[in-house]
């Protein structure tokens, strides 16, 4: 499998999924037009992924604001990698980093904390 990449917008973030390593990052803001639409190639890349995925998936993600259609794109995501574990074919580890002055965004990891089954890490940071 190739890496996927997606370059950052100012609607769009940083997307980088590394299938040889296991590693996953995602930063920025998510605001695209159409959610669905922009994140159907990772979708697509996912299924693969997590097929055949490494022992350990690492996903690092920081994201300074999302729109409501990109709330439901991003626990479609943590879903799939939520199902290597399901699966036994995996370990995956999210870490949810948030600026520590943004309680939105604190507010929204612990959301997503308690829906997604895997190790689910809150990452505070000082910008």
């Amino acid at each position: 499998m190739e890496l996927f990449f997606s370059e950052q917008t100012a609607k769009t973030p940083f997307i980088q999924f590394d299938p040889k390593s296991g590693k996953f990052d995602m930063k920025g803001k998510s605001i695209p037009e159409n959610s669905k639409v922009f994140y159907s190639n990772m979708f697509d890349w996912l299924d693969k992924y997590t097929a055949q995925p490494m022992p350990v998936t690492n996903f690092d993600i920081q994201l300074d604001y999302f729109n409501t259609s990109s709330a439901k794109c991003i626990i479609d995501l943590f879903k799939k990698l939520e199902n290597i574990e399901k699966n036994d074919k995996g370990k995956v580890i999210i870490n949810w980093h948030y600026n520590e002055d943004d309680g939105d965004m604190q507010e929204a990891g612990q959301d997503y904390q308690s829906i997604v089954k895997v190790t689910f890490n809150l990452i505070s940071f000082i910008q």
